[in-house]
């Protein structure tokens, strides 16, 4: 009886396994019918620019080790050093500002004066309550370099790279102490310079702006006073690409750490939104789909030809890293300089390295229980920072080489309970200074997928032949209608429009609205 009970356990057994397998391979047939794959291809990997290609080879180890060296040399590069009269000579955040001012001058030197070198000094006055981390009216300075654009259409459009040049340790009122601040974030200084030292060999249609900001550790004020500034100025801001613990954290003994993988932030819902348009958003299932996460989902897409990890990697030029896309705003309950951004309306990410060691965070130097404490440079990879510059490099050359996005991007109203409902077709517009040649690729993912999965070029999906429709006059420039019809529900995916040009360079893609 037991043999006979053990049998019919097996017959059972292998009857569910059969039954699974075929549920399993009818799942696969029918996928292999879903309309999401009814067109298209899955969406690959941009073409290598060889100009792109050769910038990351300036990206140098040694140069960002002396950077970062520069920096710890300045001892304490505490925002509240400014407002100290008797410092010893050649430390505080005043003389840490001056060297990197005189950095980006002789960057600028190197390539012809291609730069614009500037100061934002502003006092931010005394912060009230008991936990206020500026008591005093105290001056801050943002240095940062501009590069313009060499395409008088594009030239208005910008991409921003920063790090904070100022430090701290266990306190933030000390501003005589060690605070070496090699890694939070002489690091992300050192990526800053090394995307203008990459990149101010070559020119754009678009403008770069390179930056450094202090103020951070007290409360972003650097950064928040700039955000303001180009709001004010109407910066026609599309990228901020903050680097903020970019150093790679060598403890000995930490396991896991991984020196191939960076974390990028990315808000969802953004900041600046109504609540009306957050409700919008959230009842079209659009909570992971603002400019900031398309803007990552783009740096995901540039390492994929010029710096991911060979594993990831289609055809990478400086092997070696991944971006991890992190869906939330920062790391948990803690905020950076990109959120200045953020908070006025900007496409803003943050770069940050895989695991931290807090033990080299906000920390007096020193050495307890055989523990040694402090964010001292021996702790930084140099080889992993310029990995991370490399990848921010990248991306703001394709960003700025890439047209402008396209505008208006629409569902137009469609009948409700008609089966023309189970396609989706979508208008847009060229952006304003869209080169000749301009092509738009239209991309899609099922609603469940963190990265665009499939992609067709708009003229070879349906688009209306011949010239585009006249789109009418909006702000007084005068903008062209395209329109593709898909045979594919919008019900199961999420639509994007994307511009790329004729070499291939992509923007980050726009979600399509419904039409009021």
């Amino acid at each position: 009886m037991k043999s006979h009970g053990r049998l019919c356990i097996l017959v059972l057994f292998l009857a569910l396994a059969v039954a699974a397998a075929s549920r399993a391979g009818a799942s696969s047939d029918d996928a292999a019918h879903r309309d999401l794959d009814a067109m298209g291809a899955p969406v690959g990997a941009m073409p290598v620019d060889p100009q792109i290609a050769r910038a990351l080879t300036r990206v140098s180890p040694l140069q960002i080790q002396h950077t970062i060296a520069a920096l710890v040399g300045f001892h304490n590069r505490s925002t509240l050093s400014s407002m100290v009269k008797d410092l010893p000579s050649g430390t505080g955040v005043s003389a840490a500002a001056d060297w990197i001012e005189a950095q980006f001058r002789q960057i600028s030197a190197e390539c012809g004066g291609c730069l614009e070198v500037k100061r934002d000094t502003f006092t931010q006055e005394a912060g009230t309550g008991p936990k206020a981390r500026i008591t005093q009216p105290t001056t801050i300075t943002d240095v940062y370099a501009v590069m313009r654009g060499t395409d008088p259409a594009q030239a208005a459009r910008m991409i921003l790279v920063t790090g904070h040049y100022d430090s701290r340790d266990s306190s933030n009122f000390d501003t005589g102490g060690e605070a070496p601040g090699a890694n939070d974030d002489a690091s992300g200084v050192a990526v800053s310079l090394a995307c203008a030292r990459a990149l101010s060999k070559m020119k754009f249609p678009a403008t770069l702006v390179f930056v450094a900001v202090a103020g951070e550790e007290q409360g972003l004020y650097g950064s928040r006073h700039l955000a303001q500034m180009a709001k004010q100025q109407n910066w026609d801001l599309e990228a901020v690409l903050n680097n903020d613990i970019v150093g790679g954290n060598r403890t000995p003994g930490d396991k896991f750490q991984d020196e191939h993988a960076v974390r990028v932030f990315s808000e969802g819902v953004p900041a600046s939104d109504t609540p009306e348009e957050i409700r919008r958003m959230v009842m079209l299932g659009y909570d992971s789909d603002s400019p900031s996460r398309e803007l990552a989902r783009e740096i995901a897409e540039v390492a994929r030809t010029y710096t991911g990890a060979p594993e990831t990697s289609a055809q990478p030029i400086a092997s070696g890293l991944e971006p991890v896309l992190e869906f939330r705003l920062d790391r948990f309950l803690r905020g950076g300089d990109h959120y200045s951004f953020n908070q006025l309306g900007y496409a803003a990410v943050r770069f940050t390295e895989w695991r931290e060691d807090f033990n080299h965070q906000h920390q007096n130097v020193r050495v307890e229980n055989g523990v040694q404490y402090g964010d001292l440079l021996k702790f930084v990879d140099f080889n992993y920072v310029a990995r991370v510059a490399r990848l921010n490099v990248a991306s703001m050359a394709v960003l700025a080489d890439a047209p402008p996005e396209p505008v208006n991007v629409t569902f137009p109203p469609v009948k409700v309970f008609d089966n023309s409902i189970n396609n989706t077709t979508i208008e847009w517009q060229a952006g304003a200074g869209a080169p000749a040649g301009t092509k738009y690729e239209i991309v899609w993912r099922a609603t469940a997928a963190p990265n665009w999965q499939r992609a067709v070029m708009a003229d070879r999906a349906g688009m209306k032949t011949g010239a585009p429709a006249p789109g009418g006059v909006i702000g007084g420039i005068e903008y062209a209608t395209y329109s593709v019809t898909l045979p594919i529900s919008k019900d199961n995916v999420i639509f994007g429009v994307r511009a790329v040009d004729a070499e291939g360079h992509r923007r980050p893609a726009v979600v399509p609205w419904p039409s009021r």
